[in-house]
């Protein structure tokens, strides 16, 4: 910590506890006032640094729209083109945005500003404005849906003040901190509150790649992009959506994590778009009946139902069936858990992986690849097996009119696009046997594909048996 943040932290405590707590009863007036006035020099210290470092972002989308409105002239004189009267013409319209940013880098001339991709990514014309009235026109550097983030930059010869980014793994519920951005375009805004909730997973698009930090520090439209800051002057977050049913603040605010960016940052600058780390497992959070079947009761992990073929996972030795604990010693209680971990490390990154496989635990390395769109959605890396299997209960073979010897596994989802499916597996299917042999539970299922690169499966299907031969090579 540098000599300046010691000094401030430690201005804060004196005032806040010592003055608080061993001034005499006749003064205590006078204490308080003292320590309200040291609050507030911090407040006027912390926002004297990060205003400079905030900016407002103007953005201009060209929208087309159909216009079926003429004027006199058009009517008599004719329309271009040969157009008629009643016909509507294309005209194009600007559409106008507004949100913040925060200055995160400056390297040479270029400086660069971290900010929400639903803020920039559809624009067509980027300006931005700082805290001492200079405006520069910028262009995007990269967008990141994933994670809702976006850099732009623009190119100047002076010094711009930069950023202090701090670390949010840190935060506590109830820390101090301020947002800074331009809420219905009242540029520069500070607003006061603390830390609601850490590790928030829910968001109005999550994906699972981050999580976010909930505040009541007052956040409306045109914050998202601006900091959140802590009593250091630190940025440790980037405001970015609010929960409201007026469309203004209610004390619910949420912005990413700056832990979760910094990769993000650098990726912007050095190749234009964010890299993911990528495991190759297709999985879910360990639900009861899973967990009761797999003999799992009381765990917590991702479960494996498929992997991607050729995939890290794969060349791992990790097969479906696994529940996934830890990741580098992180715990894993969820998938989105999973999810997010992976994807902040780097393709190339090895992290050793620890899962559960019949009870036992085991550890393995595993050298990320590059997640992109065909190894996320599987459109054409094969899945094996290729769907997720769930055990039979009494209510459901009642209601599909089974008895005991037509199989006691459920194909629950067959995976779009995969071998399965175009073998014609369906949902509904009951499994009777794979390799001859009848299953009792959904650990003789995975024991039967993990023994063997080609299945012979017997299914039931409305009263009636089909054969299949699925093959993993």
């Amino acid at each position: 910590m540098s000599t300046v943040k010691k000094n401030r932290v430690a201005f804060i405590v004196i005032s806040l506890i010592l003055l608080s707590l061993t001034t005499p009863a006749w003064s205590q007036t006078n204490s308080w006032y003292d320590t309200a006035h040291a609050l507030q020099q911090a407040f006027r210290q912390v926002s004297s640094d990060v205003l400079p470092v905030v900016v407002e972002i103007d953005v201009t989308q060209y929208v087309e729209r159909q216009n079926t409105q003429f004027s006199m002239e058009q009517f008599f004189f004719g329309m271009p083109n040969g157009q008629q009267p009643n016909q509507p013409n294309t005209q194009k319209f600007e559409q106008q945005a507004l949100g913040s940013g925060v200055i995160v880098e400056q390297r040479g001339k270029t400086v660069y500003i971290l900010t929400n991709n639903h803020v920039v990514g559809n624009a067509d014309k980027i300006s931005v404005s700082l805290y001492d009235g200079r405006s520069y026109d910028a262009e995007l550097v990269g967008t990141d849906p994933n994670k809702d983030l976006a850099l732009v930059s623009f190119d100047t010869n002076e010094r711009i003040p930069v950023a202090q980014l701090g670390n949010s793994d840190e935060l506590q519920v109830g820390d101090w901190v301020l947002a800074v951005g331009n809420p219905m375009g009242f540029e520069s805004t500070v607003t006061q509150g603390i830390i609601s909730a850490k590790s928030r997973r829910e968001g109005p698009d999550s994906t699972g790649f981050t999580d976010y930090i909930q505040t009541d520090a007052a956040i409306n439209q045109g914050n998202s992009g601006g900091a959140l800051v802590n009593l250091d002057g630190e940025v440790v977050g980037i405001n970015t959506w609010i929960v409201s049913q007026s469309g203004g603040s209610i004390g619910l605010g949420f912005a990413i994590p700056i832990n979760n960016a910094k990769k993000a940052i650098d990726d912007f600058i050095t190749k234009g778009n964010v890299e993911y780390g990528w495991l190759g497992v297709h999985m879910g959070t360990l639900t009861d009946n899973v967990a009761q079947s797999m003999n799992l009761d009381g765990k917590k992990g991702a479960f494996v139902f498929n992997l991607y073929q050729n995939s890290p996972a794969m060349d791992s030795g990790l097969e479906p069936g696994d529940l996934i604990t830890t990741v580098d010693n992180k715990p894993i209680e969820t998938s989105t858990d999973l999810i997010s971990t992976i994807a902040n490390d780097s393709p190339g990154a090895s992290v050793n992986v620890t899962y559960i496989r019949k009870g036992r635990e085991y550890n393995t390395d595993v050298t990320l690849g590059i997640r992109n769109d065909q190894t996320a959605n599987g459109t054409k890396i094969t899945l094996w097996p290729g769907f997720i299997v769930s055990e039979l209960t009494s209510e459901m073979r009642d209601q599909m009119g089974l008895n005991r010897n037509a199989g006691n596994l459920l194909i629950a989802n067959v995976i779009a696009d995969s071998k399965a499916a175009a073998l014609g597996l369906q949902n509904g299917d009951v499994i009777k046997s794979v390799n001859r042999k009848n299953l009792k539970d959904m650990g003789d299922f995975y024991d039967a594909i993990n023994r063997s690169d080609e299945l012979n499966i017997t299914v039931n299907r409305r009263g009636y048996e089909f054969d299949y031969t699925l093959s993993l090579n």
